[in-house]
């Protein structure tokens, strides 16, 4: 039989013999591990592990194996077949440089997703969808049309199947219930110029102070706006001769490489929440 490769990901309060506890029933399944990560976080007292495997056992073999183990730890856990893409919705407002970049990562096979859908509040980037044969939602939002727009949201989730939103320069706020039933399956991308540059055109005011440093975090949504945990940041040099446009545009560039990573890691099951923060095996 052809060997298959999956991933195991799981956290548990910390205690004694969760490693050996995990190797031997993964060994009793007939699995050999390639790859083994693991932390104890001193915070929270919760132990985090990551095992990559090839074994000829199905699935189901070795979630059977598994689950002595996982009620003995208190585990929560998941099993995941290596290969299988995401289904993902991409969200974007008029700015497609990070649209484009996903559309593009995964049709050249780097990104472990498949992006069924695009949403967005406006048109502009319906010709970049229809480029790449992805299905366009024009969902408008407008203050007294926000209800409204969340539940046509909520039924395109639904009927697409999806596991991961990906707000890609979507410039609404989602509302807090929205962000509660998405917990941990939905990522943002932002400058890293906040709090000190709010609102319009944070290059221009980064340029007016001699900023030295751009950059640009990627983070799971939650209710706090721009204050969840996070999964990347991505950081440039930068001097006094850039312009505006200048540092807007390599803005861009950093914007997307962040996103792209902290989609590729949550895709491939590497990031595993602690609290406030992210836990991830890269």
């Amino acid at each position: 039989m052809t060997d298959l490769s999956y991933s195991l990901s799981l956290f548990c309060p910390d205690r004694p013999g969760i490693v050996h506890a995990v190797s031997g029933a993964l060994a009793e399944a007939g699995c050999n591990i390639t790859e083994s990560q693991q932390y104890g976080s001193p915070d929270t007292g919760t132990f985090f592990m990551r095992v990559a495997m090839t074994t000829t056992s199905a699935a189901d073999v070795l979630e059977a194996g598994l689950a002595p183990v996982a009620g003995e730890f208190g585990m929560q856990w998941s099993l995941n077949r290596d290969g299988a893409r995401m289904r993902t919705l991409v969200m974007a407002s008029k700015a497609g440089h990070c649209l484009n970049d996903l559309l593009f990562l995964q049709r050249s096979g780097t990104l472990a997703i498949e992006i069924p859908a695009i949403v967005s509040n406006h048109r502009d980037l319906e010709p970049l969808a229809d480029f790449y044969g992805i299905a366009f939602h024009h969902v408008p939002v407008t203050p007294d049309s926000k209800d409204k727009a969340e539940a046509a949201l909520r039924n395109i989730i639904a009927g697409a199947n999806i596991e991961l939103v990906v707000l890609a320069r979507y410039m609404q706020v989602l509302s807090d219930d929205l962000c509660r039933d998405l917990s941990g399956q939905a990522i943002n991308i932002h400058h890293s110029f906040l709090p000190s540059f709010k609102g319009a055109r944070p290059y221009h005011q980064a340029h007016t102070r001699g900023v030295k440093l751009i950059g640009a975090t990627a983070h799971y949504v939650t209710a706090d706006l721009d204050e969840g945990p996070i999964i990347e940041q991505e950081v440039i040099r930068v001097d006094h001769a850039r312009s505006p446009e200048s540092l807007a545009t390599l803005g861009r560039d950093v914007e997307g490489r962040a996103l792209a990573q902290a989609v590729q890691w949550h895709a491939e099951h590497r990031v595993l929440l602690d609290g406030k923060r992210t836990i991830v095996f890269n």
